[in-house]
C-alpha cells in the first residue's frame, strides 16, 4: 500500500522539478531588454491614451458573469441527460422543476434590463 503512494510522490517530485527547471531554464535563456514600449499597455495594436485609471461601464463584467452563471447551470443537463432512463418520472419532473427555475431567472433578468448592452433612458431612470 505504501508503494502506491510512493508513486503518486514520485510524480508530483518530478511535476515540481519539471515546472522549476523550465522557469529556470527559461529565465536564463529569454533576452532581457526592457524599453517603454514595452512597458507600455497593449490594447490590441490601439495607442494608448489618456490615463488607465478611467471609468468604465461595468454591465460587460455583469453580463459575462449572468453568462457564466447559466453556461454552468446548463452543464447540469449533461450528466442529467446521460442517465435520465435510470431516474424515471422523478428525475424528468425534477429537471421540469431546474430548468423552470432557470427559465424564471431568465425572464427576471430580462424584464430587468441586465442582458442589454445599452440601457435606454427609461431603465436608467428607474
Amino acid at each position: 500500500m505504501l508503494f502506491d503512494f510512493a508513486a503518486i510522490l514520485a510524480f508530483i517530485i518530478i511535476a515540481v522539478l519539471f515546472v522549476l527547471v523550465t522557469l529556470i531554464f527559461s529565465w536564463v535563456v529569454r533576452p532581457s531588454k526592457p524599453s517603454a514600449e514595452k512597458a507600455s499597455t497593449y490594447e490590441c495594436g490601439e495607442r494608448p491614451f489618456g490615463p488607465s485609471w478611467i471609468k468604465f461601464n461595468i454591465r460587460f463584467y455583469v453580463i459575462a458573469l449572468i453568462f457564466i452563471i447559466f453556461e454552468v447551470e446548463v452543464l447540469v443537463l449533461f450528466p442529467w441527460a446521460v442517465i435520465y432512463k435510470s431516474l424515471g418520472l422523478f428525475g424528468f419532473v425534477e429537471m421540469l422543476i431546474f430548468v423552470g427555475i432557470l427559465l424564471i431567472a431568465l425572464a427576471y433578468l430580462w424584464k430587468k434590463g441586465d442582458l442589454d448592452w445599452v440601457k435606454s433612458n427609461e431603465t436608467n431612470s428607474k
